[in-house]
Order: C-alpha cells, then sequence, then structure tokens
C-alpha cells in the first residue's frame, strides 16, 4: 500500500511539471508510437543513441518542442523493468520541453504482440493479404497487455489538457484502456498502413474489439478517403455505430469519433537540399536510361510482379535493350523471419533469370542492390532515374513516390505510381497502373520513355507543386489542429444538427466532385456581426486562425470581398497570402493578381464631389466614408425616425453626381454607373487564378449577408454555390446560415481539409 502510494504521488508531481509545459492552445503533446525515435546499442557497457532517420521523426520533433511534450515508446532492447528500460533513454533531448518515456518490453512480449500479431496478423491482413495472416489467440492477448502497458504510461504522462497521439496499427487497442483509465484524456489515432474493407476486417476474430479501441479516440486519421470510408463501414456494421459519412463522424457508446483522411508527406526542402547537392546525378546523352524502384524488402511492395514486368517491357521492345537499365534497390527487411528469406530468394532468382536471358556484350538489364543507402545517395539515385517506377501491390500512402518527385529539380522524369498506393488518390499526374498487370506495367514503362518533354514536365511540375504543398510539416499542424477541433466537439454528446450541420451535409457531395475549392467570403456582417463603426469588426482569434489554416490547405484557396476599401480590409484581416477584393471588386490583389478597375479614375472627381456634398447634410449620426472609387454613408447611429429621410436626401445627392446608388444594412452607397460588382468579381478572379474552365476544375462557394452580395450569388448561379447570412425575406443565395458564429463554423470544417476528392 505505501509503495502504490509513494508512486501515486510520484505520478502526480510528474503531471504537475508538465502543466508548466501547456501551450497557449491548452496543453502538451503526447506522442505514442511502437517505437521511441532513436536506434540504441551497447557497446563496451556504454549505451549508445543514434537518432532514427525518416520524415516523421523530423516532423514531430519541431512540433513537440514548440508545444513541450512527452515521446512514449519501446527503446527497442528487450528488458523486463521499468528502470532497465530508462537507462535505454538517451539523456540529450531535441528541446528542454522535450521528453522521452521508454515502455518495457520482455522478449516473450516482443515475439508476441510485435512478431507475431504486429507483423504476422495485422500487417498482412491490412495489406489484404489474407493467406498470410495468421490467427493465434496467444498473440492477441499479448497485443492487448502491451497496448495496456502504453495506455498506463500515457495517463502517466498527461494531463487532461495535452493531446495524445497514438502512432500506427501496434497500438490500435490502446485508446480503449486509456479511456477508461483517464476519460477526460484529448486521444487521436494515425494509421500509417491502409485499412480495409469490411468483408477483410471482419476476417479478424478481434474486429469489433480493435473498432471499440479505435472509436475511443476523438479522432481516427488515415492516409486516403477510401480507407477512411471503410472505417466508417467497419464501425457501423460491426458495431452497430451511427455514421454521418457527410460529417465523418461516429457515433458510437453516447460519443462522436471524427474519422478524417490526411495524407501524409515528406520534408520537401530537405530533398530539395539534396538534390542540389547531387550534382554529378544528371545523366549524359550516351548514359542509358535509368528506371529506378526503390523499396524495403515486403512482399507487399510487389517486387516480383514489376520484375516480370520489366521482363515482358524488354520481350516487346527490343529496341531498348543496352539503352535502358532498370535499378532496383531493395533495403534488407526483417532479415531473421523465413519468409522474407524465402523472398530474397526468389527475388535474387528472377534478376539472375532476367539478366541471364537479356544480357549482351557487358550490359545487363536489371541492377540490383540489395542495401541499405544514405539519403545523398538515394537521392542521387532518384535525381538521375528517367522513370521512377513505384507499384506495391498494397500501400498506405508510399512515400518513396513523393520523394521521387521532389528529388525531380529539374522536372525531367516521369513518375509510375501503383493505382493500389494511397499516393494515387493525390498524384493523378502519374502515370496509374494496376500492378498485378504485368502486360500494362511494361506498357506504362515505355509510354514513358517515349513521353514527350513538354508532357513530363507538365506532368513533373504539377506532382511537385502536389508534394511541395502538402509537405510532412503541413500535415502535422492540419492533423494537431484537426484533432483538438475533435475533442473540443466531442465533449457535446447531445448535439442536436444546427443549420451549420445541415449546410455541410449538403455541401459535402457537391465540394467532393473537385479537388479543389475557391471560397470567397465577406467581411462585415459574414466573418465578423455587423457593428455600430467599421473599426470595431474586428476579426476573431478563431476566425484569423481558421483562416490561416484553409489558406495551407491544399485543396483550398481563400478571397475576402468586401465593400471596404483595399488596404482597410487587408488591414483588418491582416494575413498575407489571401486574396483581397476591395471596393465592391474595383480593386483586387493576391497571389498572381492585381487589378485596379480603369473607374478608379474616371470617377474619381464624382466621388470626391458627391462626398463633400454629403458631409454638408445636417443629420446626427450620420458619417461618410470615401473609398476611392466609392463613397458609403452610414445610417446606424441615425435615429429610427430620421433614417428615412436621410437615405432619400444622400440618393439624391449621389444621383445628382451620376453616381450608382445601392442601399444595404443602414448604409447608402454610391459606385460608378458601370456594369461592375462583386459578383463580376469573382468571375475575374476565378478566370485569372483557375483559367477560363475553371467550372471543370474547381468549386466555387460565396459566402456573403448584404444586398451587394447578392451579385455575387446571381454571377455563381448554376455554377457554383453560394451561402446567404442572417435572415432574409428573399436571396438569390442557394443555402443559409444564422450568424457569423455559424459562418465561422462552417469555416473551421473546409479549413480541416473534410470534403474528400471523387476518386473516379
Amino acid at each position: 500500500m505505501g509503495a502504490r502510494g509513494a508512486n501515486r504521488r510520484n505520478i502526480e508531481r510528474r503531471r504537475e511539471q508538465l502543466r508548466g509545459f501547456a501551450s497557449d492552445r491548452g496543453g502538451q503533446l503526447i506522442v505514442v508510437s511502437n517505437r521511441l525515435p532513436f536506434i540504441s546499442e551497447k557497446k563496451k557497457g556504454r549505451m549508445r543513441f543514434k537518432r532514427s532517420p525518416g520524415g516523421l521523426v523530423a516532423a514531430l520533433d519541431p512540433a513537440l518542442s514548440r508545444r513541450g511534450g512527452v515521446w512514449i515508446g519501446w527503446p527497442g532492447a528487450e528488458t523486463e523493468d521499468a528502470a532497465s528500460a530508462a537507462e535505454m533513454v538517451p539523456a540529450v533531448r531535441s528541446s528542454d520541453k522535450v521528453r522521452y518515456r521508454a515502455v518495457p518490453l520482455s522478449r516473450r512480449e516482443v515475439a508476441a504482440y510485435y512478431g507475431a500479431f504486429s507483423n504476422r496478423t495485422l500487417w498482412p491482413l491490412l495489406h489484404y493479404f489474407l493467406a498470410r495472416t495468421e490467427i493465434h489467440n496467444d498473440s492477441w492477448e499479448a497485443y492487448e497487455r502491451v497496448n495496456e502497458k502504453f495506455a498506463r504510461a500515457a495517463v502517466e504522462e498527461s494531463t487532461s489538457a495535452d493531446l495524445v497521439w497514438i502512432h500506427d496499427y501496434q497500438l490500435m487497442r490502446m485508446a480503449r484502456y486509456l479511456r477508461r483509465m483517464a476519460p477526460d484524456r484529448r486521444v487521436a489515432f494515425f494509421l500509417h498502413i491502409p485499412f480495409p474493407s469490411y468483408d477483410v476486417f471482419r476476417i479478424l476474430p478481434w474486429a469489433r474489439h480493435l473498432m471499440r479501441g479505435l472509436l475511443s479516440c476523438d479522432l481516427i486519421g488515415c492516409q486516403s478517403q477510401e480507407h477512411a470510408d471503410h472505417i466508417m463501414s467497419c464501425a457501423e456494421q460491426l458495431l452497430g455505430a451511427t455514421v454521418d459519412r457527410g460529417h465523418g463522424v461516429v457515433f458510437f457508446e453516447g460519443r462522436p469519433t471524427a474519422v478524417q483522411a490526411h495524407p501524409i508527406g515528406i520534408d520537401f526542402e530537405l530533398f530539395q537540399r539534396l538534390a542540389a547537392k547531387a550534382v554529378g546525378a544528371a545523366p549524359s546523352p550516351s548514359d542509358p536510361l535509368e528506371i529506378l524502384s526503390v523499396d524495403r524488402l515486403d512482399y507487399t511492395k510487389g517486387i516480383l510482379e514489376r520484375l516480370r514486368s520489366i521482363e515482358v517491357f524488354f520481350e516487346r521492345y527490343p529496341e531498348y535493350r543496352r539503352k535502358t537499365v532498370f535499378v532496383q534497390l531493395c533495403v534488407p527487411s526483417r532479415t531473421a523471419v523465413q519468409e522474407y528469406q524465402d523472398l530474397k530468394r526468389q527475388v535474387d532468382e528472377a534478376v539472375g533469370r532476367i539478366n541471364g536471358r537479356f544480357s549482351d556484350g557487358g550490359w545487363a538489364p536489371i541492377r540490383y542492390l540489395v542495401r541499405s543507402v544514405n539519403q545523398q545517395t538515394l537521392v542521387a539515385l532518384y535525381r538521375s532515374a528517367r522513370v521512377g517506377l513505384i507499384t506495391p501491390l498494397r500501400d498506405g500512402m508510399n512515400l518513396v513516390a513523393k520523394e521521387y518527385v521532389a528529388a525531380q529539380s529539374e522536372s525531367r522524369g516521369v513518375l509510375i505510381l501503383s493505382e493500389l498506393a494511397g499516393a494515387a488518390e493525390e498524384m493523378k499526374e502519374a502515370v496509374l497502373v494496376n500492378p498485378y498487370d504485368v502486360e500494362q506495367v511494361a506498357s506504362a514503362i515505355h509510354r514513358a520513355l517515349v513521353m514527350p518533354g513538354a508532357e513530363r514536365r507538365s506532368r513533373m511540375l504539377a506532382l511537385r507543386h502536389r508534394v511541395s504543398v502538402g509537405n510532412v510539416q503541413s500535415w502535422v499542424h492540419r492533423f494537431v489542429a484537426s484533432a483538438e477541433d475533435a475533442a473540443d466537439r466531442a465533449g457535446d454528446e447531445s448535439r442536436v444538427e444546427s443549420r451549420t450541420d445541415i449546410v455541410r451535409r449538403k455541401l459535402h457531395p457537391w465540394l467532393s466532385k473537385r479537388p479543389m475549392a475557391v471560397l470567397f467570403f465577406d467581411y462585415d456582417g459574414t466573418l465578423t456581426p455587423i457593428v455600430k463603426r467599421p473599426e470595431q469588426a474586428v476579426l476573431s482569434v478563431t476566425g484569423r486562425r481558421l483562416l490561416r489554416r484553409a489558406m495551407r490547405t491544399p485543396n483550398l484557396d481563400v478571397a475576402i470581398v468586401s465593400g471596404r476599401a483595399l488596404g482597410d480590409i487587408k488591414r483588418m484581416v491582416g494575413i498575407p497570402g489571401l486574396t483581397y477584393v476591395g471596393n465592391h471588386g474595383f480593386e483586387i490583389e493576391g497571389p498572381g493578381i492585381e487589378f485596379h478597375h480603369d473607374a478608379l479614375q474616371v470617377y474619381q472627381g464624382a466621388v470626391e464631389s458627391a462626398s463633400r456634398d454629403l458631409r454638408e447634410i445636417p443629420v446626427d449620426g450620420m458619417w461618410v466614408e470615401r473609398k476611392g472609387a466609392t463613397v458609403t454613408v452610414h445610417l446606424r447611429e441615425v435615429s429610427q425616425d430620421e433614417c428615412g429621410a436621410a437615405e432619400k436626401r444622400v440618393a439624391a445627392v449621389l444621383r445628382h453626381h451620376k453616381l450608382r446608388v445601392t442601399t444595404g444594412k443602414r448604409i447608402v452607397e454610391g459606385r460608378p454607373p458601370i456594369d461592375w460588382n462583386k459578383g463580376y468579381a469573382v468571375l475575374h478572379v476565378l478566370a485569372l487564378r483557375h483559367g477560363v474552365d475553371w467550372i471543370s476544375k474547381v468549386r466555387a462557394l460565396y459566402v456573403g449577408d448584404d444586398v451587394t452580395d447578392e451579385d455575387a450569388f446571381r454571377s455563381l448561379r448554376g455554377m457554383g454555390r453560394s451561402i446567404r447570412v442572417g435572415p432574409a425575406t428573399h436571396t438569390e443565395a442557394d443555402l443559409t446560415l444564422p450568424d457569423p458564429a455559424a459562418v465561422i463554423e462552417l469555416l473551421g470544417w473546409l479549413a480541416s481539409g473534410a470534403f474528400d476528392v471523387d476518386r473516379v
């Protein structure tokens, strides 16, 4: 009893220390993964540590350093107790705010939980290799025990303000135990590998247990929308959970769990720098054309099927013999496991047979490398290859495809990609193939080699833009923000469908039919409530944060459209990189756009004269705002009795100066008498940014509250969608929202990338 009491006091002291690291958003980041982010080994009686390679570690370390936090995982060596495991944690930290917590695992636990259940049950099943899936109750029980160990460590290292981020298939039950021990924890899970369909997943005797583990999280993240759809289907069919596919939410045991696709990226800038150093990597015209594949030696990677495709290629196209070399780099994996030894033997034999069949005069068709290489060498291989041949039989994402693209700094290469890899959902400009169809893959290789230079460059430039925007740093930021939003929403269990929910449900299928959405938001009365004086319309902290997040979301393009002067609206929003439309469309500035309507000069004198005359009208509370091409008279502080008469006098002055009169919410505006308004400005932005055929490429959504916004609603009628904010007896908008608070809620959903891209 005394020992347990002392342990409890130690835990409480640790929690008090952790509270000191809380971020402004409300807590630390607690990362939980099967392995800690370093490799430890004992040499001459001393522990030595080396950081694990890989973009995930490089991305999570800065996030932990900014917020403060703990990385929990197995240190990599078998041990029976926590004290021994603690010795395997390095004293050197990436930041004073980052600590490591080792979870001790015995040799038996490592063999059963990791070697057996994780790698011989879950790994093959989740990759659709049913014949390789082993079902053993002993390994399942070990998996349960180890997941409970990890959960206990996370409870001891966290508080209710923290976000616990669990990684990958080895820990699919951990959240269930964590939620039982500490119901108030904020928990998110990310699956780095595929999640299969219901018909495959239900083969597992413990499928329902695993689903309950996942649904104990506030957010389940995965690599593609296909995987998210499978998770929701399994929740519905295995557990009878209520599923709202429009919102991507599963309701189970009285609480909601968000299920979202968050495709992981790479450190694009790092690969850019490494490619720049690979100065000798560019081949000369006399060098053989290189086709490159890079894989961990694993049966899911389709290496044997790929070699058969290479053989068919040289059979079909003999003119490429002696001119082309296929380079297969295999990184050794699980070398002590018999089935991986068998796979290597089969690959060795296939390479030997194909080289023996086609080799001629010192030329061999396949260059076969079985070893690990450093990143600089790998990037040099990527950069010199004319074709990147990435054809796994099934993959959650496949970052090799993105690495190849990032290293193609001269945009000469062609990416051939398996349509069964998660990356195919994003990388549509690649040549997509079925990896099982060896004839199709052989034809794709030929197509890539004869592809015109302009087409190669166009495809690669588009891929490089996509990979650069969706980098791993952006992935971490978006996932953490989405997880915290999901945790906030999970607190309200009796939530009734709101007007925002209805709008989201109606927008979702429409948005999902295009890879990008262009969002246009009015400012006053839309993003901010209507106030007496324009300078009081301050954008909320949440609104600004969500606009920043929307700007960073790869499939969103955001513009602010306002009747305010351009300089004024840019100052009020204060976010560089957005597109700003001021003066009801007479002035536009944004990335690649700078537009000032000719009317600014032509009608400047008339607007100035009208402004002087309007200031002479003796009405208490009325004031005049000069805005370049337009003039606005504000009547919000004028008494109700005088407002009607004042409006008529103002309109008469504006008409006298040949200006067009527009009325709004207690305002009267004078504009040049030309056919130009917010609607024309919106179409102008769409055409400049996305081409005259924008309707076939993007979805356009306009949100506004005023009479002047009706022009935009009409312009987008039949081509886009529009939302009127506030009460309206008549509107051209497709949908309505009650107030700016509902708009901010909708913005949060859009900024999370919540709508998926149709995979037709």
